[in-house]
């Protein structure tokens, strides 16, 4: 039932975050069908995700429900949003709330994708112009009473967000006319070559694609080699041993391969004959007393790949604990977070989330008394904190025992994570030292704890006191016993597993050789968001491109074949540097909708062009991969693009 008309409408993102707004508002609440109607008369809705999707090319024009080359590339000139069916009633109620409102506030999640989420909404419930104007923005990243009451009272224009809006629709368009023009071009040329199912392309997914068969190929071809090191065995006049390792010179460069492993045998082995029994002396020592702060709370990459390490917890399955930890539990702040930096207003809250985490898990409760306070470390930084912050525990207290195995352990991880921030450095002597031996220069070099600080929380192995050295100065006369030679085998790289795919991802940087894009890819997210990875890997892993074995993800044939058949750019990470920097830029005011458009739209048709000319014969009789999107569904090709899997693929 409606109301004739009311003040405030809050559209949330999703229920949760609704029922959170709706609860530090004028009680008493009556629950309706889709919203909330507080004490006042005001009302609080919510989306359910995305309630709107981008048409399917059948939408506009009936002739595109057959797959046909002559129609690439498909590019709308007026562009549609649909109603998902599965949340069409929302919508309604939604839009009707917008109908009677006198003013709306877009409560959308604190990012790109949460601010257009509910601003189509708003549109397409065609309020006035003046309700869209005066329209507010609430940004809230922390679902407890307190955070939540604190962002009402810190309400912004929605229309400050506007170039934020821009850039998320122009993110949206653009992999829309990629994804579905690549896909369809290489699924008919796939076709052409005997194979059933539908190879799908998209600006993210396919880049990380092409790094696991890169990695798989690197793994295949690998050659091992044999390569050696020299070590010289030491003592000191008072009968003290250690070992020094060999320090190559600029002379035998030539005998060393790229990461500077000796590659010739006969060389070490003079090496060793030279040193034996010889005498040798210090010939520099550098003694230093280092500190090592806590690392900073966890964004979301970081806690995925801790939890996939410690855990074999993979990615998807955190995120999906992260979110029912924030959402269901309300014990973390904002998951998707891409920050591992804090307000410095939530140091001042450091006591009552510490009394919480102890109230959680006893087993921290130590951990949480010998927590200092008055440390003030590196975390609180207002300048680096934009959207959200980092992910770290909030003031609610629950019983453990109450939570899932994985809840519980990434609870801790994230608790753990943020106590490191009250205890001291973790200290260590760094000592190094250079002996000569003949002509030789050998390096010795230990580290011994002097203080365990943060790491007494996050329970790291010492590993620093295994390698000790005896007392030495420099001009000290010492023995060389022998000459000492370990003959090794290079090693290929592991495959991905969810840890370093994510790690990957995040750093991508790393597998791009061009330095203009290297450093746009430093400057932004890397391969995809915080919020999108996991999914993109199941993804993958749904459409039968890549796959699982034990912790390791490997390339499918099918995923293999489609990265050999498509052009580098489409397999790299370049396209998506270039981009996430436009599309920046478009946030920021300094690049228009159009700028961006019109050149993406050009180099997709060159890419189109290049596909109607790629034979694909390894794709012959190949088994299609077992998906949601192979060709045993009937009417596929309809439904790849209506399901709210389509709309994933759509957007990337």
């Amino acid at each position: 039932m409606f109301l004739s008309s009311f003040v405030k409408l809050y559209i949330a993102e999703k229920p949760s975050l609704g029922r959170a707004i709706a609860q530090v508002l004028p009680k008493p609440h009556k629950n309706e069908q889709g919203y909330i109607q507080l004490a006042n008369g005001d009302c609080v809705t919510w989306c359910v995700g995305h309630l709107l999707e981008q048409a399917a090319p059948d939408d506009y024009d009936t002739k595109y429900k057959k797959w046909q080359f002559e129609h690439l590339p498909i590019v709308p000139k007026q562009w549609q949003l649909k109603a998902k069916p599965k949340t069409r009633s929302q919508l309604t109620v939604i839009k009707k709330l917008v109908k009677k409102a006198s003013e709306i506030i877009n409560a959308g999640d604190p990012d790109r994708e949460g601010q257009i989420l509910v601003d189509e909404v708003i549109n397409h419930a065609k309020p006035s112009a003046s309700k869209i104007k005066h329209a507010k923005r609430l940004l809230i990243n922390d679902l407890n009473p307190q955070a939540v009451s604190k962002a009402l009272a810190n309400l912004k224009s929605n229309s400050e967000f506007i170039p934020l809006a821009t850039s998320a629709l122009a993110r949206a368009r653009a992999d829309w006319l990629y994804g579905m023009n690549m896909t369809r071009a290489y699924t008919l040329q796939g076709q052409k070559a005997g194979y059933k199912g539908v190879l799908s392309v998209g600006r993210v997914q396919t880049p990380l694609l092409g790094l696991v068969v890169e990695r798989d190929n690197t793994i295949k071809d690998f050659i091992s080699k044999p390569f050696y090191q020299v070590f010289a065995k030491l003592m000191t006049a008072k009968n003290e041993h250690f070992k020094a390792k060999w320090l190559p010179s600029e002379a035998c460069q030539d005998y060393l391969d790229e990461d500077g492993r000796l590659l010739n045998k006969a060389l070490a082995e003079n090496i060793v004959n030279r040193i034996s029994g010889k005498a040798a002396k210090v010939e520099t020592i550098d003694n230093k007393l280092k500190k090592q702060n806590a690392p900073l709370p966890f964004n979301l990459s970081q806690l995925q790949m801790t939890a996939n390490k410690a855990f074999g917890i993979n990615a998807k399955a955190c995120l999906d604990t992260c979110q029912a930890l924030y959402e269901k539990h309300k014990l973390i702040t904002y998951p998707r977070s891409d920050c591992q930096y804090l307000p410095v207003d939530h140091f001042y809250q450091a006591k009552d989330v510490i009394a919480a985490i102890a109230s959680t898990n006893q087993e921290l409760s130590t951990f949480c008394q010998s927590a200092d306070t008055s440390i003030k470390s590196k975390a609180w930084n207002n300048a680096k904190v934009e959207a959200h912050h980092a992910i770290i525990p909030t003031v609610k207290k629950a019983d453990i025992s109450k939570l899932t195995a994985y809840e519980a352990k990434v609870y801790n991880l994230i608790a753990k994570q943020y106590l490191a921030q009250f205890y001291p450095a973790h200290e260590f002597e760094d000592i190094k030292a250079e002996i000569r031996i003949e002509t030789g220069l050998f390096s010795a070099s230990s580290k011994q704890t002097k203080a365990l600080g943060w790491k007494k929380v996050l329970g790291k192995a010492d590993q620093q006191s295994t390698h000790t050295l005896p007392p030495l100065k420099v001009g000290q006369e010492l023995t060389c016993l022998q000459g000492i030679l370990e003959e090794k085998q290079t090693e290929p790289p592991k495959h991905f597993t969810d840890a370093s795919l994510l790690s990957a991802m995040t750093g991508i940087a790393r597998y791009v050789k061009d330095q203009a894009i290297k450093k746009i890819l430093k400057e932004t997210d890397g391969l995809g968001t915080e919020a999108t990875r996991a999914g993109m890997i199941e993804l993958l892993i749904k459409r039968g491109f890549i796959t699982r074995q034990n912790k390791n993800i490997l390339a499918t044939p099918a995923g293999t074949q489609l990265i050999a058949s498509l052009p580098s750019q489409a397999t790299t990470p370049d396209m998506t540097a270039l981009w996430e920097a436009n599309l920046g830029q478009i946030s920021q005011k300094a690049m228009s909708y159009q700028t961006f458009m019109a050149p993406m739209l050009e180099n997709l048709k060159g890419l189109l062009t290049t596909a109607e000319q790629t034979q694909m014969p390894n794709m012959a009789n190949m088994a299609s991969p077992k998906s949601a999107y192979s060709n045993k569904r009937k009417s596929s090709k309809r439904k790849f693009y209506k399901t709210k899997k389509v709309g994933e693929f759509n957007s990337k």
